[in-house]
């Protein structure tokens, strides 16, 4: 609870429950802005909103990709090894980075080349793959624990609105385990697509993105699309009284999703931190760290962005 909903997390510890808490919570911060004659419009407040894109979550990829430069970008690159010659002193050039791409005819290309800090976003189990040096030496990476990854399908359903008998508004229904072995429901649960987020599908269609995996039901995850069709049209006729069949399925497979952040993952973040002590000018960012969702992981990779331009800045003054 406190590495995957540190809001929850943080309300429980202040106010003793996750409800009373977050009622208090409004409350005081009602009394703060009654106090300060009121918040002004766009100022002061924090609140949290489903977002996307009108060309789906891919039109943040692709922005970034722009920003960064199609010559900036490596696809198909395993990083081999990364070696730091840091001193401590100078940043400029401190690390030496091996990795493995293949040419437009499947030919393996290896290729060095140096920078002066590295941001990873790797999941801890690719890193630990990868071969560290720290000054010539071995730096052997035995100390990160093992972290579980979850697997994850997301299927996206279109049902014509006359199929549908009960067509729920709002964001959409999480499913907790008990209420799944209760009623017999295979899926997580279902976002609501079209009713959160317009021309998602076509004005007669309503569009659903449901997911099956998880802890509970990992070998499920990664069941053909023909029996996750049926799972989750069977689900869905539970929940919103569907008949027929989809007019549309997608089917996505993530076999590592996301790690599990279980009642140990402090010793995972002890270990991170640790890593990058030792790393001169190496910084890890991502959902191993900072939370699972897509704000978070945003957040994680710029606050690692903030902190290597601060190092190369006080490397920078050293050299003066």
């Amino acid at each position: 609870m406190r590495h995957a909903f540190p809001a929850l997390w943080n309300l429980e510890n202040k106010y003793g429950s996750v409800i009373a808490g977050a009622i208090l919570s409004k409350l005081s911060s009602k009394g703060n802005s009654v106090k300060t004659g009121g918040a002004l419009p766009g100022k002061g407040r924090n609140k949290r909103v489903s977002f996307s894109f009108h060309g789906g979550m891919q039109s943040l990829i692709d922005a970034l990709h722009n920003e960064v430069g199609d010559s900036n970008v490596k696809l198909g690159t395993e990083v081999l090894s990364l070696a730091c010659s840091c001193d401590g002193v100078s940043s400029s050039g401190g690390w030496s980075i091996s990795a493995d791409s293949k040419d437009a005819k499947g030919k393996h290309l290896k290729k060095n080349q140096s920078f002066d800090a590295v941001i990873m976003t790797a999941p801890l189990s690719n890193v630990q793959r990868m071969k560290f040096t720290k000054g010539g030496a071995p730096f052997v990476l035995d100390f990160l624990p093992k972290v579980d990854y979850l697997p994850l399908s997301l299927m996206v359903t279109a049902f014509k609105k006359e199929d549908v008998k009960r067509p729920l508004e709002g964001f959409g229904v999480l499913i907790p385990y008990k209420e799944q072995q209760k009623h017999g429901l295979k899926t997580l649960g279902t976002l609501f697509s079209s009713m959160m987020f317009p021309d998602r599908a076509p004005n007669d269609q309503y569009l659903y993105t449901s997911f099956i995996g998880g802890s509970h039901n990992r070998d499920l995850a990664g069941a053909p699309t023909t029996i996750l069709k049926q799972l989750v049209t069977s689900d869905l006729r539970k929940l919103l009284g569907i008949e027929g069949q989809p007019t549309f399925v997608k089917h996505i497979h993530w076999r590592n999703a996301f790690p599990l952040y279980g009642h140990n993952y402090d010793s995972v973040l002890e270990s991170i931190a640790k890593m990058e002590k030792n790393l001169p000018g190496f910084f890890y960012a991502g959902n191993n760290k900072d939370g699972l969702a897509v704000g978070s992981v945003i957040a994680s990779g710029s606050k690692a962005a903030d902190l290597v331009v601060s190092y190369l800045e006080s490397h920078t003054n050293q050299d003066r």
